[in-house]
């Protein structure tokens, strides 16, 4: 069958690359190019050899893909670094699919606020569509069909992977209405060495790593205002967060863990029909049985997110766990989920893998 062509831009980090992987191997995209500022020329194979005998793509500047008839580019890029591109893609008819965080916050200045740049395509922002497809499937198939008839190309605001972990693990109690009006969703989360990405620093060291577990930006970690707006928006009204990430020394994996205080007259066997309604017919979301919590060896190299909740009678909260891979769920393989949508192929083209058993 005739394949989508596309490209990855920023293409040598950790999230472009398992973009790469996964292109690859989907039946639905043919990768035709590779962009990255570093290592022009160089054969992606022998930067990482794991691609060896899979592709012989070089990787390229971004200029080289102006000759190219392209369907579509996934942004690996840094914030701020992907306004500036996406224009001029999407003025080419080029559905984008953006990783940063650059058209995720619908405020521009709010983006402002927490990411200390202007705004410079705020005009895009109301055509973004937020890319979680278990909470906003219904806008990305409404996408899907204008792009279908001809209205244009997609851009898909990709979510960071703290706020699509710490959705799914709360999203389902806070649309219920189950939520103690006035109180902050306080959330604990922890991500592998990874997240920070590829680019190495003092902090990113593997002496600085290594044995040690750190929490960080506390209290000012830019995930925040994404995260309050996703939960506003599925209760309703507006909802505090109060996040702390915490770094450990894992290559890749993401645990966050939501505590929401309750309404009164509450149980464990209301959230499991909540959760078990909201959770029963995803591909990539599944709730753990009683009992049982997530891990992040058990979602590694896969776009599952496992999700597992506790009802504490003792204090009136829920403990709500969800672990994803950071690079996975979190990035890479959820951008590949939404390509699919907007190209109407099911979701899990490509995207068929089982995590990592030992």
């Amino acid at each position: 069958m005739d394949k989508y062509l596309v490209a990855v831009v920023g293409a040598s980090g950790y999230t472009g690359i398992e973009l790469v992987r996964l292109l690859l191997g989907h039946e639905g995209f043919e990768l035709v190019a590779a962009t990255s500022d570093s290592g022009q020329g160089q054969l992606l194979s022998q930067a990482y050899p794991a691609l060896y005998g899979q592709t012989d793509l070089r990787f390229s500047p971004v200029a080289s893909l102006e000759g190219l008839d392209l369907d579509a580019v996934f942004l690996a890029v840094p914030h701020t670094a992907a306004m500036e591109i996406t224009p001029y893609f999407l003025g080419r008819g080029i559905s984008v699919f953006d990783l940063s965080a650059d058209f995720r916050l619908r405020d521009p200045l709010v983006y402002e606020q927490w990411y200390g740049h202007a705004h410079t395509a705020p005009g895009l922002l109301p055509m973004a569509v937020y890319g979680l497809p278990e909470l906003y499937r219904s806008n990305l198939r409404e996408v899907a069909e204008q792009r279908q008839a001809g209205y244009g190309p997609a851009l898909v605001a990709c979510p960071g992977c703290y706020p699509t972990a710490s959705a799914l693990a709360i999203a389902p109690a806070i649309a219920a209405g189950a939520m103690l009006p006035d109180h902050p969703v306080i959330i604990n989360a922890i991500s592998g060495a990874s997240g920070m990405g590829k680019q190495a620093t003092e902090a990113s060291h593997f002496i600085s790593i290594n044995e040690d577990m750190r929490a960080y930006n506390v209290g000012s970690h830019r995930h925040t205002p994404e995260i309050a707006q996703t939960l506003s928006t599925e209760a309703g009204h507006p909802v505090k967060v109060q996040f702390t990430p915490h770094l450990v020394p894992i290559s890749r994996g993401l645990l966050a863990t939501v505590t929401l205080s309750l309404l009164p007259n509450l149980s464990q066997e209301i959230f499991d029909t909540i959760y078990s309604a909201a959770y029963a017919d995803e591909p990539f979301a599944k709730l753990l049985p009683d009992g049982q919590m997530p891990q992040t060896s058990s979602v590694r190299g896969s776009n599952m997110a496992q999700i597992g909740i506790r009802f504490d009678a003792g204090t009136d909260q829920l403990v709500a766990c969800c672990a994803i891979d950071n690079l996975g769920k979190g990035a890479s393989s959820q951008a590949v989920q939404c390509a699919n949508i907007i190209f109407g192929y099911p979701e899990t083209t490509g995207l068929d893998s089982i995590g990592s058993v030992v």
